[in-house]
């Protein structure tokens, strides 16, 4: 009897437990709860733009919330410190790109280190900047921009997205190779930046496309030129900065990292997941329209490019003798 009865508590624990497999199955799978995205620019920026394009396809894709947090600041250097210290379990992302790679050589006391904290998952996309002046400002073109500058110096002002921003740099780097002063004024985001153009408050911005191209197509401003060394075909109009300043290049390259020792098949899976949402016809057309085409890259192709990026823009710091604010 006593040999009996054990056998049946045996098979009725054996089966009780039958049902609880998939469940722990499921608990194991990536991702079982909401991901939250951290941003390190202002709402309206080309990054919030960008990463809640990718947020949004990759909620539908996975089956769970991300869910975009903005914590603009310090040229995005508040926002990748707190995904530095985040728990590496694949559930706090960073919207990052060249603009971590920038503040890696404008602030030298972080609290973290960006290539080494930071495990890069997947580029997005990459876009030139288009150099815009309010419709009233005098210049028409690069040459007529670049004259009326060195006619005008300190009078000229251009803004920013914050000290150390993409946008600050490019204007930093046209200042370098034309030796002209320009004025430079920094803004909690593009969004208030773009404003005060609009305003007439400052003179031009370096902008990233997403912000801008409305804008310019509405003939609510002028672009001057792109960064990029070709046109783009997104404003095909619009001649290349570099025709004017033989090797001028700069951009925004965009993607998204995770606090380093994140696990290797959360990585694999995210890369592959955003590769494949970026080569979606919608995505690559909801990208063409912003001014950016999509890149797709492994982890380490895209932790490559980076360094590149903390390379270049190293040197336009040190020679501007540049210093965050």
């Amino acid at each position: 009897m006593n040999v009996d009865r054990r056998r049946l508590l045996q098979l009725a624990a054996g089966t009780a437990a039958v049902p609880a497999w998939p469940c722990i199955a499921r608990a194991q799978t990536y991702p079982s709860r909401p991901v939250h995205v951290i941003v390190g620019f202002a709402a309206g920026s080309a990054s919030d733009i960008l990463s809640r394009l990718v947020a949004q396809s990759l909620s539908a894709r996975l089956g769970q919330p991300f869910v975009v947090e903005n914590r603009g600041g310090a040229g995005g250097t508040l926002g990748a410190d707190m995904a530095a210290r985040a728990p590496a379990d694949g559930y706090t992302l960073l919207y990052c790109g060249n603009a971590d790679a920038i503040s890696a050589s404008m602030y030298d006391k972080l609290s973290y280190n960006f290539l080494r904290d930071i495990a890069p998952i997947a580029s997005i996309a990459s876009g030139p900047l288009v150099l815009v002046v309010n419709p009233s400002f005098p210049a028409k073109t690069v040459p007529e921009f670049i004259a009326y500058a060195k006619a005008n110096a300190g009078k000229v002002a251009f803004a920013s997205a914050g000290v150390g921003s993409v946008v600050h740099l490019a204007g930093e780097l046209f200042m370098v190779k034309t030796g002209v002063q320009l004025v430079h004024v920094p803004y909690r985001g593009l969004g208030l930046a773009m404003t005060d153009l609009l305003g007439g408050q400052v003179q031009a911005i370096f902008s990233t496309t997403p912000p801008a191209i409305g804008h310019i197509k509405a003939g609510r401003l002028r672009a001057l030129a792109v960064t990029s060394i070709a046109t783009s075909q997104s404003l095909p109009d619009v001649p290349a900065l570099a025709d004017f300043l033989p090797g001028y290049e700069a951009g925004l390259l965009s993607g998204f990292g995770a606090p380093r020792n994140v696990p290797a098949g959360v990585i694999d899976q995210l890369n592959k997941d955003i590769n494949a949402i970026i080569a979606e016809p919608t995505i690559k057309a909801r990208l063409a329209d912003l001014g950016s085409v999509p890149v797709a890259m492994t982890p380490a192709a895209f932790a490559k490019t980076l360094a590149d990026e903390t390379e270049k823009w190293g040197k336009v710091i040190r020679e501007a003798h540049l210093k965050p604010a």
